[in-house]
Formats: structure tokens, sequence, C-alpha cells
């Protein structure tokens, strides 16, 4: 047999089961009893049997491949929630496909052909932003997309994000009790609704107590632009005395201006605040305080919810905000400080 292709034919008889029954083992969700499995597999790993994924779904018309597709991993809040989303989706059966794109309208339409190329079940598309035209192509070809991280506003897609403007609320609110009043803010892209909708939660909880920002730039979400105007703010005749980022991406890179070639004192300066709590957030290096998204929710409702379309035909349009936490760490002074 070693001169040819293993087939769940020969793994049937060498089993002595029937063919369909070696097929109930290898589909996940089959139905199939503990001491069948265990025979079968017995078998395929004798013989170095190994089902075909891609035959399986020409019969079933499912692939079981979700694409991911994300805009950039240079931000370390993405690594991390995509090796979430993987771990969910396999525990549910599927695979995953990943793509970067960037966000031009022929990067991300290049992606979505190749996804469709590849028969997907479902798109996952995180920070990337799709146009009508697209939404309407995946529509037509029975593709449900999910929107993780980022809304689009008139879209009919689902979407799961953290509560933008409650936890940039938060914030406000945290650096106003602590005592600081010239309160600035380097947001994230403008254009994007995460970047819109926390400047706006942070923007009106400072008005509520009586405040306005003491300076604003928009970094589109680049640690290096985000750098620039922490600097830029900190030169004024009058700089801030807080700065609010908008991801911790940025955030990093600004602390790490601040306190290495500024050499200011941080918070004793200035506070800095992020959004995310990614990992290196927590590094006794940065200490920074930051808005937790909550992302082990965020992967369990995007996993929900795109699987109850693929599988059920739920109807698309649900959108999920998940409220984080305020982790306070030694980058914000606080009322006690």
């Amino acid at each position: 047999m070693a001169d040819r292709k293993i087939t769940s034919v020969d793994v049937a008889r060498h089993a002595g089961v029937s063919q369909s029954a070696v097929s109930r083992v290898f589909t996940p969700g089959a139905s199939v009893s503990k001491k069948m499995a265990d025979r079968v597999r017995k078998a395929a790993d004798d013989l170095g049997y190994r089902p075909n994924v891609l035959a399986r779904s020409l019969i079933t018309g499912r692939s079981r491949i979700i694409g991911l597709v994300v805009a950039y991993l240079d931000n370390p809040f993405y690594p991390d929630a995509l090796e979430k989303l993987s771990a969910a989706l396999q525990a549910r059966g599927y695979h995953i496909l990943v793509f970067l794109a960037g966000n031009s309208d022929s990067d991300v339409e290049s992606v979505i052909d190749d996804l469709m190329d590849y028969q997907v079940d479902g798109i996952i598309t995180a920070s990337i932003n799709l146009s009508g035209e697209l939404t309407d192509r995946c529509r037509a070809a029975g593709i449900p997309v999910m929107l993780f991280n980022r809304g689009i506003e008139g879209s009919g897609l689902s979407a799961v994000t953290s509560a933008n403007k409650i936890g940039a609320a938060h914030v406000a609110d945290f650096l106003v009790a602590s005592g600081h009043r010239r309160i600035a803010h380097i947001s994230g892209w403008l254009g994007a609704s995460t970047g819109k909708e926390r400047r706006d939660g942070f923007v009106q909880a400072l008005e509520a107590e009586g405040l306005t920002l003491h300076s604003e730039y928009d970094a589109r979400f680049r640690r290096e632009k985000a750098a620039e105007a922490a600097r830029a703010m900190m030169l004024e005749s009058e700089p801030p005395d807080a700065i609010f980022v908008g991801n911790d991406h940025m955030a990093l890179g600004v602390l790490d201006m601040l306190r290495f070639e500024m050499g200011l004192d941080v918070p004793g300066d200035v506070s800095v605040v992020g959004y995310d709590d990614v990992p290196m957030a927590a590094w006794p290096a940065y200490d920074l305080t930051t808005l937790r998204q909550p992302v082990n929710r965020m992967v369990e409702a995007t996993v929900d919810t795109l699987l109850s379309e693929i599988e059920q035909a739920r109807p698309p349009g649900t959108v999920t905000e998940i409220q984080g936490e305020l982790i306070v760490r030694g980058s914000a002074r606080t009322s006690e400080g």
C-alpha cells in the first residue's frame, strides 16, 4: 500500500468497519462511539491515512475553514487576539487561514477574492474596512462576514467590539479624579470606529466635568506618529499633565520617547494611559495604566455569532459591545499619588 495513496476504503477494510463509519469518525460533530472511533483511528495510524478535507468539502458543501483578515500585526493586541480566535475556532472543529491586508480598497478586495477561491465558510476581519460592494459580494456568495474590534455603520454586518465610548469615559473620569487638568489625547485613526468612539467617549466625559482637551492628534494607530505627537505636546510652553493614547501599541512608543528621549518622569511630569492591556503593558519597563479590552469574551462572542450564521442561518447584523475595566499601574498618578 505504500506505493499508492491510502484511502478511507483501506482504513475501513483494515478496521473491519464500513466506509461510512470511517467518514463519521473524521467528521467533526458526527455521532460515533468511542470504541468505534478508537478502532478506526488506530487503523488510520497503522496505515498512515489522513482524511482529505477538501474532497469532503465538495460532498458536504462546507470547507470548515474560516478566513481571518487583519490589517497589520505590529500592534501586539492582534497576535494575541488571533491566537485566541484560532484556538476557539479549532475547538469547534474549524480551521483558519490568516491573510494580511492593508486598508486600501484594492488590498482588501484582493484578499477577499483569495478567500472566496478557498471556499471558506466565513470571514472574520480585524480592523479592516469593507466597502459596500465587497460586503454585497460576500453576501451574494453566502459567506457570512464578522467584524472584530471594529464596526462599520450601515454595513448590516455583525460586529464585536469593546465598549469603546464607555471605556474611554472611564479613563477620563480616572484622570480628572486624580487631579489632572491639562489632559491631551493621541487618538487612533478617526476614520475607524475604534478611534472615533474612544475619542468621542473621552471628550464627552471631560466636557461633563467642565474640561476641554488640552490638545489632540490623530496618530492613525501608528507608534512613531504617536511618539512624535507626544514630543510636540511636551515641548509646548504649557505641556499636558496627562495623555490618553488610543491604544497600547502607540502608548508604549509614547512612554519610550518621554522617558528615554526627553528624559521626563512618568508619571511625575506627565501621566500616560493606554487602551487594550496587551501583555507588554504589564512589563515592569512600561507598567502602563490602560483600559483592558475583554479579549476572551470578545473572541467567544465573535465565534458564537459567526458560527450561528454559518450553521443556523442566523441573519447578520448582531452588534455586541463588551465592557472592559481600567487597569491602574505606575504610568499614571492617582489621587493618592
